[in-house]
């Protein structure tokens, strides 16, 4: 079966009496160039285990499994259970989870799943919990990687580079343990239904250590969110607002320390910057 062919899904997705959920994000592949690129960007090689969240009728499902040692799919939608049994049955390295990703022992899953393997992810992720999932991820030290596909402008961002003005605060938190690059984009009429925006699949790799040292994480983020709170405002007057017993004259000594000129914007600065800001403002 041709998991892409629209006719030969819709066949199938009504044999099973399912209907396409809003709530849940649902947008179907129908290209079947894309699920290929996907996951031979992803990297999966035998000695992988992948992580899918979101398989749908499992057209990247077929993908990876045909080139990963095992595949665990998490869907949340009881009705795919039926089309995902039938699609995958040629799989026998695929495990489908009907579960709730964001209510999962990431770590514990990959341990149990994938013994001996090196667990990576790969999926084309409902966009209304593009940001939860990827936090949770990027914060799962096991998974070497991440290939997702996400709506375009979200990917964008977090592609951005630091201090261009383009990221924002989740940027930065991403960017902190990963590498992330902007792949290629997938227009609206490669899915089913049709979503109102372009997506993107933007391709992460864990680093073997935090992009900057920090002795307070804790700190060092809410400087961060901070910054971005009242992002048209100044870097002092955002932080002045952001953080509790700081006035806006020991934040702009902070920043004079740093050579941060008194007028700039959180929007600019790179992990290195909010690394000494946030020694500063300790």
């Amino acid at each position: 079966m041709n998991l892409c062919d629209w006719n030969e899904l819709r066949a199938l997705l009504t044999r099973h009496g399912f209907h396409f959920s809003k709530s849940m994000g649902q947008n179907f592949l129908t290209d079947p160039q894309i699920p290929a690129d996907i996951a031979a960007a992803s990297g999966a090689t035998a000695d992988c285990g992948v992580l899918e969240i979101g398989p749908g009728a499992g057209c990247l499902t077929a993908e990876l499994a045909q080139r990963a040692g095992k595949v665990v799919s998490v869907e949340l939608d009881k009705a795919l259970l039926p089309v995902l049994a039938e699609t995958m049955s040629p799989y026998p390295n695929v495990e489908i989870l009907n579960a709730d990703v964001l209510r999962l022992d990431l770590a514990a899953l990959a341990t149990e799943k994938f013994v001996g393997l090196r667990p990576i992810v790969c999926a084309n992720l409902p966009y209304n919990i593009t940001s939860p999932v990827l936090s949770r991820l990027a914060e799962t030290p096991c998974f070497q990687s991440i290939t997702v596909l996400l709506q375009r402008e979200v990917a964008q961002r977090l592609a951005a580079p630091q201090g261009s003005g383009d990221g924002g605060a989740f940027t930065l938190f991403l960017q902190y343990y990963m590498e992330t690059k902007l792949l290629f984009d997938v227009p609206p009429d490669r899915f089913q239904p049709r979503p109102k925006v372009h997506s993107a699949v933007l391709h992460c790799v864990r680093r073997e250590r935090p992009a900057v040292a920090v002795d307070d994480e804790v700190f060092f983020f809410q400087v961060i969110h901070g910054a971005f709170l009242l992002r048209r405002k100044t870097l002092v007057n955002s932080l002045a607002a952001a953080l509790p017993g700081y006035e806006k004259a020991d934040i702009q000594a902070a920043l004079e320390t740093c050579g941060l000129p008194e007028n700039i914007r959180g929007e600019r600065l790179t992990l290195d910057d909010f690394a000494r800001l946030a020694v500063q403002l300790r």
